[in-house]
Protein backbone atom coordinates (compact mmCIF):
# COMPACT_ATOMS: atom_id res chain seq x y z
CA UNK A 1 0.00 0.00 0.00
CA UNK A 2 2.42 2.63 0.85
CA UNK A 3 6.23 2.72 -0.44
CA UNK A 4 8.55 4.82 1.07
CA UNK A 5 12.08 4.56 -0.54
CA UNK A 6 15.04 6.21 0.45
CA UNK A 7 13.07 9.15 1.76
CA UNK A 8 15.31 12.58 3.13
CA UNK A 9 14.51 15.79 4.23
CA UNK A 10 16.67 18.79 5.27
CA UNK A 11 16.39 22.33 6.22
CA UNK A 12 18.50 25.38 5.67
CA UNK A 13 20.39 25.50 9.41
CA UNK A 14 23.22 27.83 10.47
CA UNK A 15 26.15 26.40 12.79
CA UNK A 16 27.04 27.85 16.09
CA UNK A 17 29.77 30.11 13.76
CA UNK A 18 27.25 31.31 11.38
CA UNK A 19 27.53 29.12 8.83
CA UNK A 20 24.91 28.24 6.29
CA UNK A 21 24.06 24.37 6.35
CA UNK A 22 21.57 21.82 6.23
CA UNK A 23 20.06 20.39 8.98
CA UNK A 24 18.77 16.36 7.61
CA UNK A 25 15.55 15.64 9.79
CA UNK A 26 15.13 12.60 7.86
CA UNK A 27 17.97 10.82 6.42
CA UNK A 28 17.35 7.82 3.42
CA UNK A 29 14.10 6.43 5.26
CA UNK A 30 12.73 2.98 3.30
CA UNK A 31 9.82 1.77 4.71
CA UNK A 32 6.77 -0.86 3.07
CA UNK A 33 3.74 -0.78 4.68
CA UNK A 34 0.84 -3.55 4.32
CA UNK A 35 -3.08 -2.77 3.62
CA UNK A 36 -4.87 -2.81 6.61
CA UNK A 37 -1.39 -2.82 8.75
CA UNK A 38 -1.32 -0.86 12.03
CA UNK A 39 2.18 0.69 11.66
CA UNK A 40 4.11 2.59 14.38
CA UNK A 41 6.87 5.21 13.88
CA UNK A 42 8.35 5.32 17.02
CA UNK A 43 11.21 7.55 18.20
CA UNK A 44 11.83 10.47 21.03
CA UNK A 45 10.98 13.95 20.49
CA UNK A 46 13.07 15.45 17.43
CA UNK A 47 13.56 12.44 16.01
CA UNK A 48 11.88 13.11 12.36
CA UNK A 49 8.85 11.26 12.95
CA UNK A 50 6.51 14.79 12.09
CA UNK A 51 8.97 15.32 9.30
CA UNK A 52 7.93 11.90 7.99
CA UNK A 53 4.38 12.49 8.36
CA UNK A 54 4.34 15.97 6.79
CA UNK A 55 6.20 14.54 3.55
CA UNK A 56 3.35 11.46 3.41
CA UNK A 57 0.62 14.10 3.65
CA UNK A 58 1.92 16.10 1.07
CA UNK A 59 2.49 18.90 3.70
CA UNK A 60 6.36 19.27 2.99
CA UNK A 61 8.03 18.54 0.06
CA UNK A 62 10.89 15.91 0.47
CA UNK A 63 14.85 16.64 -0.29
CA UNK A 64 14.86 13.89 -2.15
CA UNK A 65 13.09 9.85 -2.27
CA UNK A 66 10.14 8.75 -3.52
CA UNK A 67 6.97 7.84 -1.61
CA UNK A 68 4.03 5.27 -3.58
CA UNK A 69 0.36 4.81 -2.91
CA UNK A 70 -0.86 1.56 -4.56
CA UNK A 71 2.06 1.98 -6.96
CA UNK A 72 1.41 5.83 -7.62
CA UNK A 73 3.91 8.18 -6.98
CA UNK A 74 2.57 10.81 -4.85
CA UNK A 75 4.71 13.81 -6.33
CA UNK A 76 3.27 12.64 -10.06
CA UNK A 77 0.01 12.25 -8.70
CA UNK A 78 -0.75 14.12 -5.90
CA UNK A 79 -4.03 15.80 -6.61
CA UNK A 80 -5.62 12.25 -7.18
CA UNK A 81 -4.01 10.61 -4.38
CA UNK A 82 -5.46 13.05 -2.00
CA UNK A 83 -8.87 11.47 -1.18
CA UNK A 84 -7.11 7.95 -0.55
CA UNK A 85 -5.42 9.73 2.50
CA UNK A 86 -6.74 11.30 5.55
CA UNK A 87 -4.89 13.14 8.60
CA UNK A 88 -5.21 13.71 12.39
CA UNK A 89 -2.56 16.21 13.14
CA UNK A 90 -0.73 16.47 16.54
CA UNK A 91 -2.30 19.40 17.08
CA UNK A 92 -6.60 20.45 17.56
CA UNK A 93 -6.99 22.53 14.74
CA UNK A 94 -10.89 22.97 14.52
CA UNK A 95 -12.57 26.19 13.52
CA UNK A 96 -13.06 27.32 17.15
CA UNK A 97 -16.11 29.54 16.18
CA UNK A 98 -18.17 26.75 14.77
CA UNK A 99 -19.94 23.52 16.39
CA UNK A 100 -19.07 20.39 16.33
CA UNK A 101 -21.56 19.34 13.11
CA UNK A 102 -20.14 22.61 11.71
CA UNK A 103 -16.82 21.78 11.55
CA UNK A 104 -17.71 18.03 10.24
CA UNK A 105 -20.49 19.93 7.53
CA UNK A 106 -17.34 22.34 6.57
CA UNK A 107 -14.95 19.83 5.84
CA UNK A 108 -17.24 17.40 4.33
CA UNK A 109 -17.81 20.33 1.73
CA UNK A 110 -14.35 20.73 0.81
CA UNK A 111 -14.27 17.19 -0.34
CA UNK A 112 -17.16 18.22 -2.50
CA UNK A 113 -19.86 15.61 -0.80
CA UNK A 114 -23.53 16.24 -1.96
CA UNK A 115 -25.85 17.29 1.13
CA UNK A 116 -27.63 13.89 1.32
CA UNK A 117 -23.85 12.23 1.71
CA UNK A 118 -22.76 14.75 3.91
CA UNK A 119 -25.63 14.07 6.30
CA UNK A 120 -25.40 10.51 5.92
CA UNK A 121 -21.63 10.48 6.42
CA UNK A 122 -21.86 12.88 9.76
CA UNK A 123 -24.22 11.09 11.36
CA UNK A 124 -22.15 7.84 10.65
CA UNK A 125 -18.97 9.30 12.28
CA UNK A 126 -20.34 10.85 15.20
CA UNK A 127 -22.31 7.43 16.21
CA UNK A 128 -18.68 5.68 15.51
CA UNK A 129 -16.86 7.92 17.59
CA UNK A 130 -19.62 8.49 20.23
CA UNK A 131 -20.14 12.23 19.84
CA UNK A 132 -23.45 12.28 18.25
CA UNK A 133 -24.53 13.98 21.94
CA UNK A 134 -22.62 17.25 21.31
CA UNK A 135 -23.20 17.90 17.86
CA UNK A 136 -24.42 21.16 18.65
CA UNK A 137 -22.02 22.29 20.98
CA UNK A 138 -19.29 24.51 20.15
CA UNK A 139 -15.78 22.84 19.85
CA UNK A 140 -14.48 24.90 22.70
CA UNK A 141 -16.81 23.21 25.09
CA UNK A 142 -15.08 19.80 24.39
CA UNK A 143 -12.98 17.80 26.64
CA UNK A 144 -9.32 16.54 25.24
CA UNK A 145 -10.49 13.52 24.36
CA UNK A 146 -13.68 14.22 22.94
CA UNK A 147 -11.50 16.93 20.52
CA UNK A 148 -9.07 13.81 19.54
CA UNK A 149 -12.11 11.70 18.51
CA UNK A 150 -13.57 14.69 16.53
CA UNK A 151 -10.12 15.11 14.76
CA UNK A 152 -10.26 10.99 14.08
CA UNK A 153 -14.13 11.81 12.61
CA UNK A 154 -12.69 14.94 10.58
CA UNK A 155 -10.45 12.86 9.24
CA UNK A 156 -12.61 9.61 8.07
CA UNK A 157 -14.92 11.84 6.94
CA UNK A 158 -14.24 11.31 2.94
CA UNK A 159 -13.69 7.42 3.73
CA UNK A 160 -9.75 7.62 2.75
CA UNK A 161 -7.87 4.39 2.72
CA UNK A 162 -5.19 5.37 4.65
CA UNK A 163 -5.37 7.50 7.87
CA UNK A 164 -1.97 9.54 9.45
CA UNK A 165 -2.34 9.97 13.18
CA UNK A 166 0.78 12.30 14.69
CA UNK A 167 0.93 11.50 18.10
CA UNK A 168 -3.06 10.80 18.67
CA UNK A 169 -2.98 10.01 22.43
CA UNK A 170 -0.57 13.21 23.39
CA UNK A 171 -1.45 14.70 26.89
CA UNK A 172 -4.23 12.63 27.18
CA UNK A 173 -4.74 10.29 30.56
CA UNK A 174 -4.86 6.71 30.77
CA UNK A 175 -8.41 6.15 30.34
CA UNK A 176 -8.81 8.30 27.49
CA UNK A 177 -5.74 7.14 25.80
CA UNK A 178 -7.54 3.61 25.91
CA UNK A 179 -10.70 4.45 23.79
CA UNK A 180 -9.16 6.10 21.05
CA UNK A 181 -6.62 2.67 20.94
CA UNK A 182 -10.30 0.94 20.55
CA UNK A 183 -11.16 3.41 17.67
CA UNK A 184 -8.09 2.83 15.88
CA UNK A 185 -8.19 -1.17 15.99
CA UNK A 186 -11.75 -0.89 15.20
CA UNK A 187 -10.50 1.48 11.96
CA UNK A 188 -7.99 -1.21 11.31
CA UNK A 189 -10.81 -3.98 11.26
CA UNK A 190 -12.60 -1.64 9.00
CA UNK A 191 -10.14 -2.11 6.21
CA UNK A 192 -8.35 1.37 6.94
CA UNK A 193 -4.24 1.04 6.59
CA UNK A 194 -3.20 3.57 9.80
CA UNK A 195 -0.11 4.72 10.12
CA UNK A 196 0.69 6.26 13.33
CA UNK A 197 4.09 8.09 15.33
CA UNK A 198 4.24 8.12 18.89
CA UNK A 199 6.85 8.21 21.56
CA UNK A 200 4.49 6.24 24.03
CA UNK A 201 5.98 2.98 23.67
CA UNK A 202 3.43 1.33 25.52
CA UNK A 203 1.16 2.52 22.90
CA UNK A 204 3.28 1.28 19.99
CA UNK A 205 3.53 -2.40 21.77
CA UNK A 206 -0.22 -2.50 22.43
CA UNK A 207 -1.30 -1.19 18.92
CA UNK A 208 0.91 -1.34 16.16
CA UNK A 209 1.86 -5.02 13.62
CA UNK A 210 4.84 -3.25 13.28
CA UNK A 211 7.03 -0.33 14.55
CA UNK A 212 10.13 1.27 12.95
CA UNK A 213 12.18 2.91 15.33
CA UNK A 214 13.45 6.15 14.39
CA UNK A 215 16.54 8.38 15.62
CA UNK A 216 17.98 11.62 14.69
CA UNK A 217 16.20 10.43 11.35
CA UNK A 218 17.68 7.28 10.62
CA UNK A 219 15.56 4.53 10.99
CA UNK A 220 17.60 2.28 13.34
CA UNK A 221 15.16 -0.56 13.89
CA UNK A 222 12.06 -2.12 12.35
CA UNK A 223 10.01 -5.53 13.21
CA UNK A 224 7.37 -6.99 15.84
CA UNK A 225 6.81 -5.33 19.06
CA UNK A 226 6.80 -9.05 20.08
CA UNK A 227 9.80 -9.70 18.31
CA UNK A 228 11.60 -7.23 19.55
CA UNK A 229 10.33 -7.91 23.10
CA UNK A 230 11.61 -11.82 22.73
CA UNK A 231 15.49 -10.94 21.27
CA UNK A 232 15.87 -7.93 24.04
CA UNK A 233 14.46 -9.81 26.73
CA UNK A 234 10.27 -9.49 28.18
CA UNK A 235 10.64 -8.72 31.97
CA UNK A 236 13.00 -5.82 33.01
CA UNK A 237 14.58 -5.45 36.63
CA UNK A 238 15.25 -1.53 37.82
CA UNK A 239 17.05 -0.51 40.55
CA UNK A 240 18.83 2.51 41.80
CA UNK A 241 23.10 2.28 41.65
CA UNK A 242 25.99 3.66 41.99
CA UNK A 243 25.68 5.63 38.28
CA UNK A 244 21.97 6.27 38.72
CA UNK A 245 19.05 4.63 37.03
CA UNK A 246 20.34 0.89 36.20
CA UNK A 247 17.95 -2.44 34.62
CA UNK A 248 18.69 -5.71 33.41
CA UNK A 249 16.70 -7.75 30.57
CA UNK A 250 14.96 -11.22 31.45
CA UNK A 251 13.58 -13.86 28.69
CA UNK A 252 11.77 -15.16 31.49
CA UNK A 253 10.22 -14.24 34.92
CA UNK A 254 12.29 -14.68 37.84
CA UNK A 255 10.65 -15.03 41.18
CA UNK A 256 14.01 -13.50 42.91
CA UNK A 257 16.53 -12.50 40.31
CA UNK A 258 19.72 -11.87 42.00
CA UNK A 259 21.24 -8.06 41.61
CA UNK A 260 24.13 -6.94 43.86
CA UNK A 261 23.83 -6.54 47.73
CA UNK A 262 23.34 -3.02 49.42
CA UNK A 263 20.89 -1.81 46.15
CA UNK A 264 17.71 -0.28 46.34
CA UNK A 265 14.80 -2.15 45.82
CA UNK A 266 14.47 -3.45 42.84
CA UNK A 267 11.62 -3.02 40.14
CA UNK A 268 10.11 -5.50 37.89
CA UNK A 269 8.35 -4.87 34.80
CA UNK A 270 7.28 -6.08 31.56
CA UNK A 271 8.16 -5.83 27.89
CA UNK A 272 7.67 -2.02 27.90
CA UNK A 273 11.22 -1.66 28.62
CA UNK A 274 12.81 -3.47 25.58
CA UNK A 275 11.64 -1.45 22.87
CA UNK A 276 13.02 1.88 24.14
CA UNK A 277 16.75 -0.24 24.52
CA UNK A 278 16.64 0.15 21.11
CA UNK A 279 17.26 3.59 21.08
CA UNK A 280 20.22 3.41 23.51
CA UNK A 281 21.82 0.71 21.42
CA UNK A 282 21.92 2.66 18.57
Amino acid sequence: MIIIDRLTKKFPHKTKTGTNSDKTAVDQLSLAIESGEIFGLLGPNGAGKTTTIRMLTMQTRPTSGEIRYAGKDLLSHGQDLKSVIGVVPQHVNFDQDLTVGENLELHARLHHMGQAERQKRIQELLDYVELSEVVNDGVRRLSGGMKRRLLIARALIHRPRILFMDEPTVALDPQVRRRIWTLIRQMARDGVTVFLTTHYIEEAESLCDRVAILNKGRLVALDTPANFCEHLGRFTVEWDGPDGREYRFFRKSMRRPRLPASRSRPVVSSSVRPISRMLSLN
